[in-house]
């Protein structure tokens, strides 16, 4: 299954990346401040960043990786059990692993992607 996960690959590319994650920690897109609300580039960094799924923590920069023998359900407890962990509502882990499966679904593994607020765009591609 692909899945996104946390990369500190391309780190640097932008002056204000940084990765707090686990490197291939599974990751999904967090909720933004206020603060970050109407510039990715603001003072708090959510707008940009990627949250891992077990570290709680954000990074700039995920990977599109395979991950052999995770299915779907999975997947969908990850999310959930993150969620939950966080205190926010984990009845929206299904709709999340739908959306996270549905964005890297015609992505190459070894791509990696940045956030810009609600975009998500390739920065770059690398071989497995």
């Amino acid at each position: 299954m692909k899945l996104l996960t946390a990369t500190n690959t391309t780190q640097g590319y932008r002056d204000n990346d940084f990765d707090w994650c686990v490197e291939g920690e599974l990751v999904h897109i967090g909720v933004v401040c206020a603060r970050d609300r109407d510039d990715p580039d603001g003072g708090c960094g959510c707008g940009r960043a990627f949250a891992g799924l077990n570290s709680h923590r954000a990074t700039t920069t995920a990977m599109v990786r395979e991950v052999p023998g995770f299915t779907e359900a999975d997947y969908r407890e990850a999310i959930r059990s993150s969620l939950e962990q966080q205190g926010y509502d984990p009845s929206y882990a299904e709709h999340e692993a739908a959306t996270l499966r549905t964005l890297v679904r015609d992505w190459p593994v070894g791509v990696i992607v940045e956030r810009r607020l609600d975009e998500i765009v390739v920065r770059q591609v690398v071989q497995p």
